[in-house]
C-alpha cells in the first residue's frame, strides 16, 4: 500500500486509497478525535477537487462518518479552503479528497477538526487507530451542504476589498481542472473586474503552481499578451495554491504572493518553511519571521504562538492568524493571496509586475525531477548531507559556505546565492530551490541544479 501522510494529509495511489482504505482512515480519524477528547459526535464534512476517483472516494469517506456514528455532510466539489472555513463556521470535522497537484492516478485525504487542520501529533494518532476490521455499508442520508460551503467562501474573498476595487481590470483566469476554475472569475468580477476564460478542461490537469517550466504553462504569456490582460489567475486542483501572472506574461513566485498577503493584512509577524525565499528577513516588514520545515502542520504549531501573524508557503498558499482585521482561516487559501496582490497593486496604481519589483526579494525559481523513488532520494540527501567531499564533488565549480537541514538541505552559496534540495513529501520527486541576484543567473543556476540531480540520481 503506498499511503502514508505527506506534507499535507494522506496521499498515495488510487489504487490503494478507493474503497476500504479510504473507509479506514476515516473511521480512524473519528476513532482518534474521540480517544482524545476532541469530539466525541456530531457533523462531519466531507468534500473533494475534480480528479476522476474523487467522487467515489467521498461515497466511502461519507459511508464510514455514518458506520462511526457520526453525522454525514456533503459538501461536494469546493475548494480546501471552502470546506476548512465551513468546518470552523459550524464547529465540524471535516475531509477533504484530494490529490493537490498530483497526477490523476493518485489522491489523498487531509482531515480537519473542528478547530482546523490536524496535527502531526493527531497524523500519528490517526495512525495509531487504524483498524483492520472492513467498515461496513451503513445506510445514511447526508446533508447537502455544497452551495452554502461555496456561499461562504465567496462572501469572505469580496470581503477583502470595497466594492468596485479592481474596476478598470481585465483579469484572465486559467480555469484547466482546479475546483476554483468558476469561482474565481465570480470574486475578481464581484470587485469590478473583467475576465476572460482559457484552458478550461473536463479531463484533470495535474497543475504544480511551483513548477514554472511545465510545458502546460507555455500558453500563459502569449494569452496575456494577445488580450492584453492585467494579470492572468489560477491555483492547483483543490485551489490551496495560488498561481499568479503578471501583465508582463512574468509569473510571480507564492512566496512573494504570500509576502504580499501578509504586508495587505497588516501581519506583525510571519511563519513560513525554510523553502520561501531567504530575503524575507531582510525586507523588514514585520517583527517576527519564523521559519519552519514544509508542510501546512508545521506552519500552523508556529502560528499558534503568534498574534497579528500570517503563514505562507513557498508555494504561495497563505494561512491567516489571530489578531488581524480577516478572521482566522489556518489553512492554506489560493485566492487570498492573489486578491491581496491585486488589491495593493490596484490601490497604489501601479502594475503587479511593478509591484512585485519593489520587493527586495531575490529572484527565486524552482523546478523538480520526476519519477524519483524516495528511497533514492533519501539515500542521495543523506550522503550530500553526510560526505562534505561528496557535496563538493556534486557542487563543483561552486563554492559553498553553509549548509542549512531544516528540512532537505539549503547550500548557501558564496555570493549569496543558494541552492535547496528537498524530497517532495507528497509524491515522488525531487526538488531544486533556487536563488540569485538577477533572473539570469537564477536559470543558469537552476539548470546545473537540475543537471546535477539528474547525475546523481539517475
Amino acid at each position: 500500500m503506498s499511503l502514508k501522510f505527506g506534507t499535507s494529509g494522506v496521499r498515495g495511489l488510487v489504487a490503494d486509497l478507493e474503497g476500504q482504505p479510504a473507509r479506514r482512515y476515516v473511521a480512524a480519524f473519528l476513532r482518534h478525535l474521540q480517544s482524545s477528547g476532541q469530539m466525541q459526535g456530531g457533523r462531519v464534512l466531507v468534500g473533494y477537487d475534480l480528479r476522476p476517483s474523487s467522487p467515489d472516494i467521498a461515497v466511502d469517506c461519507l459511508n464510514a462518518v455514518a458506520a462511526s456514528g457520526f453525522e454525514p455532510v456533503d459538501c461536494g466539489a469546493v475548494p480546501t479552503p471552502a470546506l476548512a472555513l465551513r468546518a470552523l463556521d459550524t464547529g465540524s470535522a471535516a475531509v477533504m479528497i484530494t490529490g493537490s497537484h498530483i497526477p490523476a492516478d493518485r489522491n489523498g485525504l487531509k482531515f480537519y477538526t473542528p478547530t482546523g487542520e490536524v496535527s502531526k501529533d493527531d497524523e500519528a494518532g490517526i495512525v495509531g487507530s487504524l483498524g483492520e476490521s472492513p467498515v461496513p455499508d451503513a445506510s445514511y442520508s447526508a446533508a447537502d451542504e455544497h452551495e452554502v460551503t461555496l456561499s461562504a467562501y465567496f462572501d469572505r474573498c469580496v470581503s477583502l476589498l470595497p466594492e468596485g476595487a479592481l474596476a478598470g481590470w481585465t483579469i484572465g483566469i486559467f480555469e484547466h481542472s482546479t475546483v476554483s476554475r468558476d469561482l474565481m472569475g465570480e470574486v475578481v468580477r464581484a470587485l469590478g473586474a473583467k475576465t476572460v476564460s482559457f484552458g478550461r478542461s473536463d479531463v484533470f490537469v495535474p497543475v504544480d503552481t511551483e513548477a514554472f517550466s511545465d510545458a502546460l504553462f507555455q500558453p500563459l504569456a502569449g494569452w496575456v499578451r494577445d488580450h492584453d490582460l492585467d494579470a492572468l489567475i489560477s491555483a492547483d486542483g483543490d485551489a490551496d495554491r495560488p498561481l499568479l501572472v503578471d501583465g508582463k506574461g512574468q509569473f510571480v513566485r507564492g512566496d512573494a504572493l504570500g509576502l504580499l498577503a501578509a504586508r495587505f493584512l497588516e501581519a506583525k509577524a510571519v511563519v513560513t518553511p525554510v523553502t520561501s525565499n531567504s530575503a524575507i528577513e531582510r525586507t523588514g516588514f514585520f517583527s517576527e519571521v519564523v521559519r519552519t520545515r514544509v508542510g501546512s502542520p508545521f506552519v500552523v504549531a508556529e502560528m499558534e504562538k503568534a498574534t497579528s501573524v500570517v503563514g505562507f508557503e513557498a508555494n504561495g498558499g497563505t494561512f491567516v492568524g489571530r489578531g488581524l482585521s480577516l478572521p482566522p482561516l489556518p489553512t492554506r487559501d489560493a485566492i487570498l493571496p492573489v486578491i491581496a496582490t491585486l488589491a495593493l497593486a490596484a490601490r497604489e496604481g501601479i502594475t503587479v509586475a511593478d509591484l512585485v519589483l519593489r520587493l527586495p526579494l531575490q529572484v527565486a525559481v524552482a523546478d523538480r525531477l520526476q519519477n524519483v523513488p524516495s528511497d533514492r532520494s533519501g539515500e542521495f540527501l543523506a550522503r550530500l548531507g553526510a560526505d562534505e567531499n561528496y557535496a563538493s564533488e556534486v557542487f563543483a565549480p561552486h563554492t559553498i559556505e553553509r549548509v542549512n537541514a531544516i528540512d532537505g538541505l539549503q547550500f548557501h552559496l558564496t555570493g549569496g546565492e543558494t541552492v535547496h534540495f528537498r524530497a517532495s513529501g507528497n509524491a515522488p520527486e525531487l526538488r531544486s530551490y533556487v536563488e540569485a541576484a538577477t533572473a539570469e543567473r537564477a536559470s543558469e543556476l537552476l539548470v546545473w541544479s537540475m543537471r546535477a540531480l539528474e547525475k546523481a540520481v539517475r
